[in-house]
């Protein structure tokens, strides 16, 4: 559901983006088989990362909803250049 809602935001603001949708527990393991721009969760996750992190919860909630797309968005600009 959160993989969904990603891409949905990310193409109504003309981006076009792939997501990978893992457990908590996966999230190492596919760091390391592949690139990835950023995390966002909605399970929390242990660890330290080299990219954004996001906590996605507010899109699944609707509770801070709007700090987690501009926080999407921003990532998405940024890699734009």
């Amino acid at each position: 559901m959160l993989s969904q809602k990603l891409e949905d935001i990310a193409r109504d603001n003309g981006f076009n983006i792939e997501t990978v949708e893992v457990s908590a527990n996966q999230v190492p393991q596919s760091l390391a088989s592949g690139h990835f721009d950023c995390i966002c969760y909605a399970s929390p996750i242990h660890g330290s990362y080299d990219i954004p992190v996001i906590n996605g919860i507010g899109l699944l909630t609707g509770i801070g909803e709007e700090e987690v797309i501009a926080q999407i968005l921003s990532i998405a600009k940024g890699l734009r250049k």
